[in-house]
């Protein structure tokens, strides 16, 4: 069984920065494709970054540029550095596999950005 913990939102201003962790537990994270997903209110949720077990990484166009993934696999974690956040950013973030699984999913790290 795997338990996926996000953590590190906030608010920020609009071109701030903000960095996401998710701690893994459980077996399967280290040899995995791996993804940060966002859901805005109102908007069904979409994958933003995914990084392969070798550290391969691949962005949705809208944040290309302005985040960063990144993992750890003896720490079993994952990171998302957000730089030059921008308004459209807010949104409740998670990090799962790719392609998810659902019973996986964790509660999310909110991340508000105000402009």
């Amino acid at each position: 069984q795997v338990q996926l913990v996000e953590s590190g939102g906030g608010l920020v201003q609009a071109g701030g920065s903000l960095r996401l962790s998710c701690a893994a537990s459980g077996s399967g994270f280290s040899a995995n494709r791996m993804g940060w997903y966002r859901q805005a209110p109102g908007k069904q949720r979409e994958l933003v970054a995914v990084i392969t077990s070798g550290s391969s990484t691949n962005y949705a166009d809208s944040v290309k540029g302005r985040f960063t993934i990144s993992r750890d696999n003896a720490k079993r974690a994952m990171y998302l550095q957000m730089n030059s956040l921008k308004p459209e950013d807010t949104a409740v973030y998670f990090c799962n596999f790719v392609p998810s699984v659902s019973n996986y999913w964790g509660q999310g790290t909110q991340v508000a950005v105000s402009s």
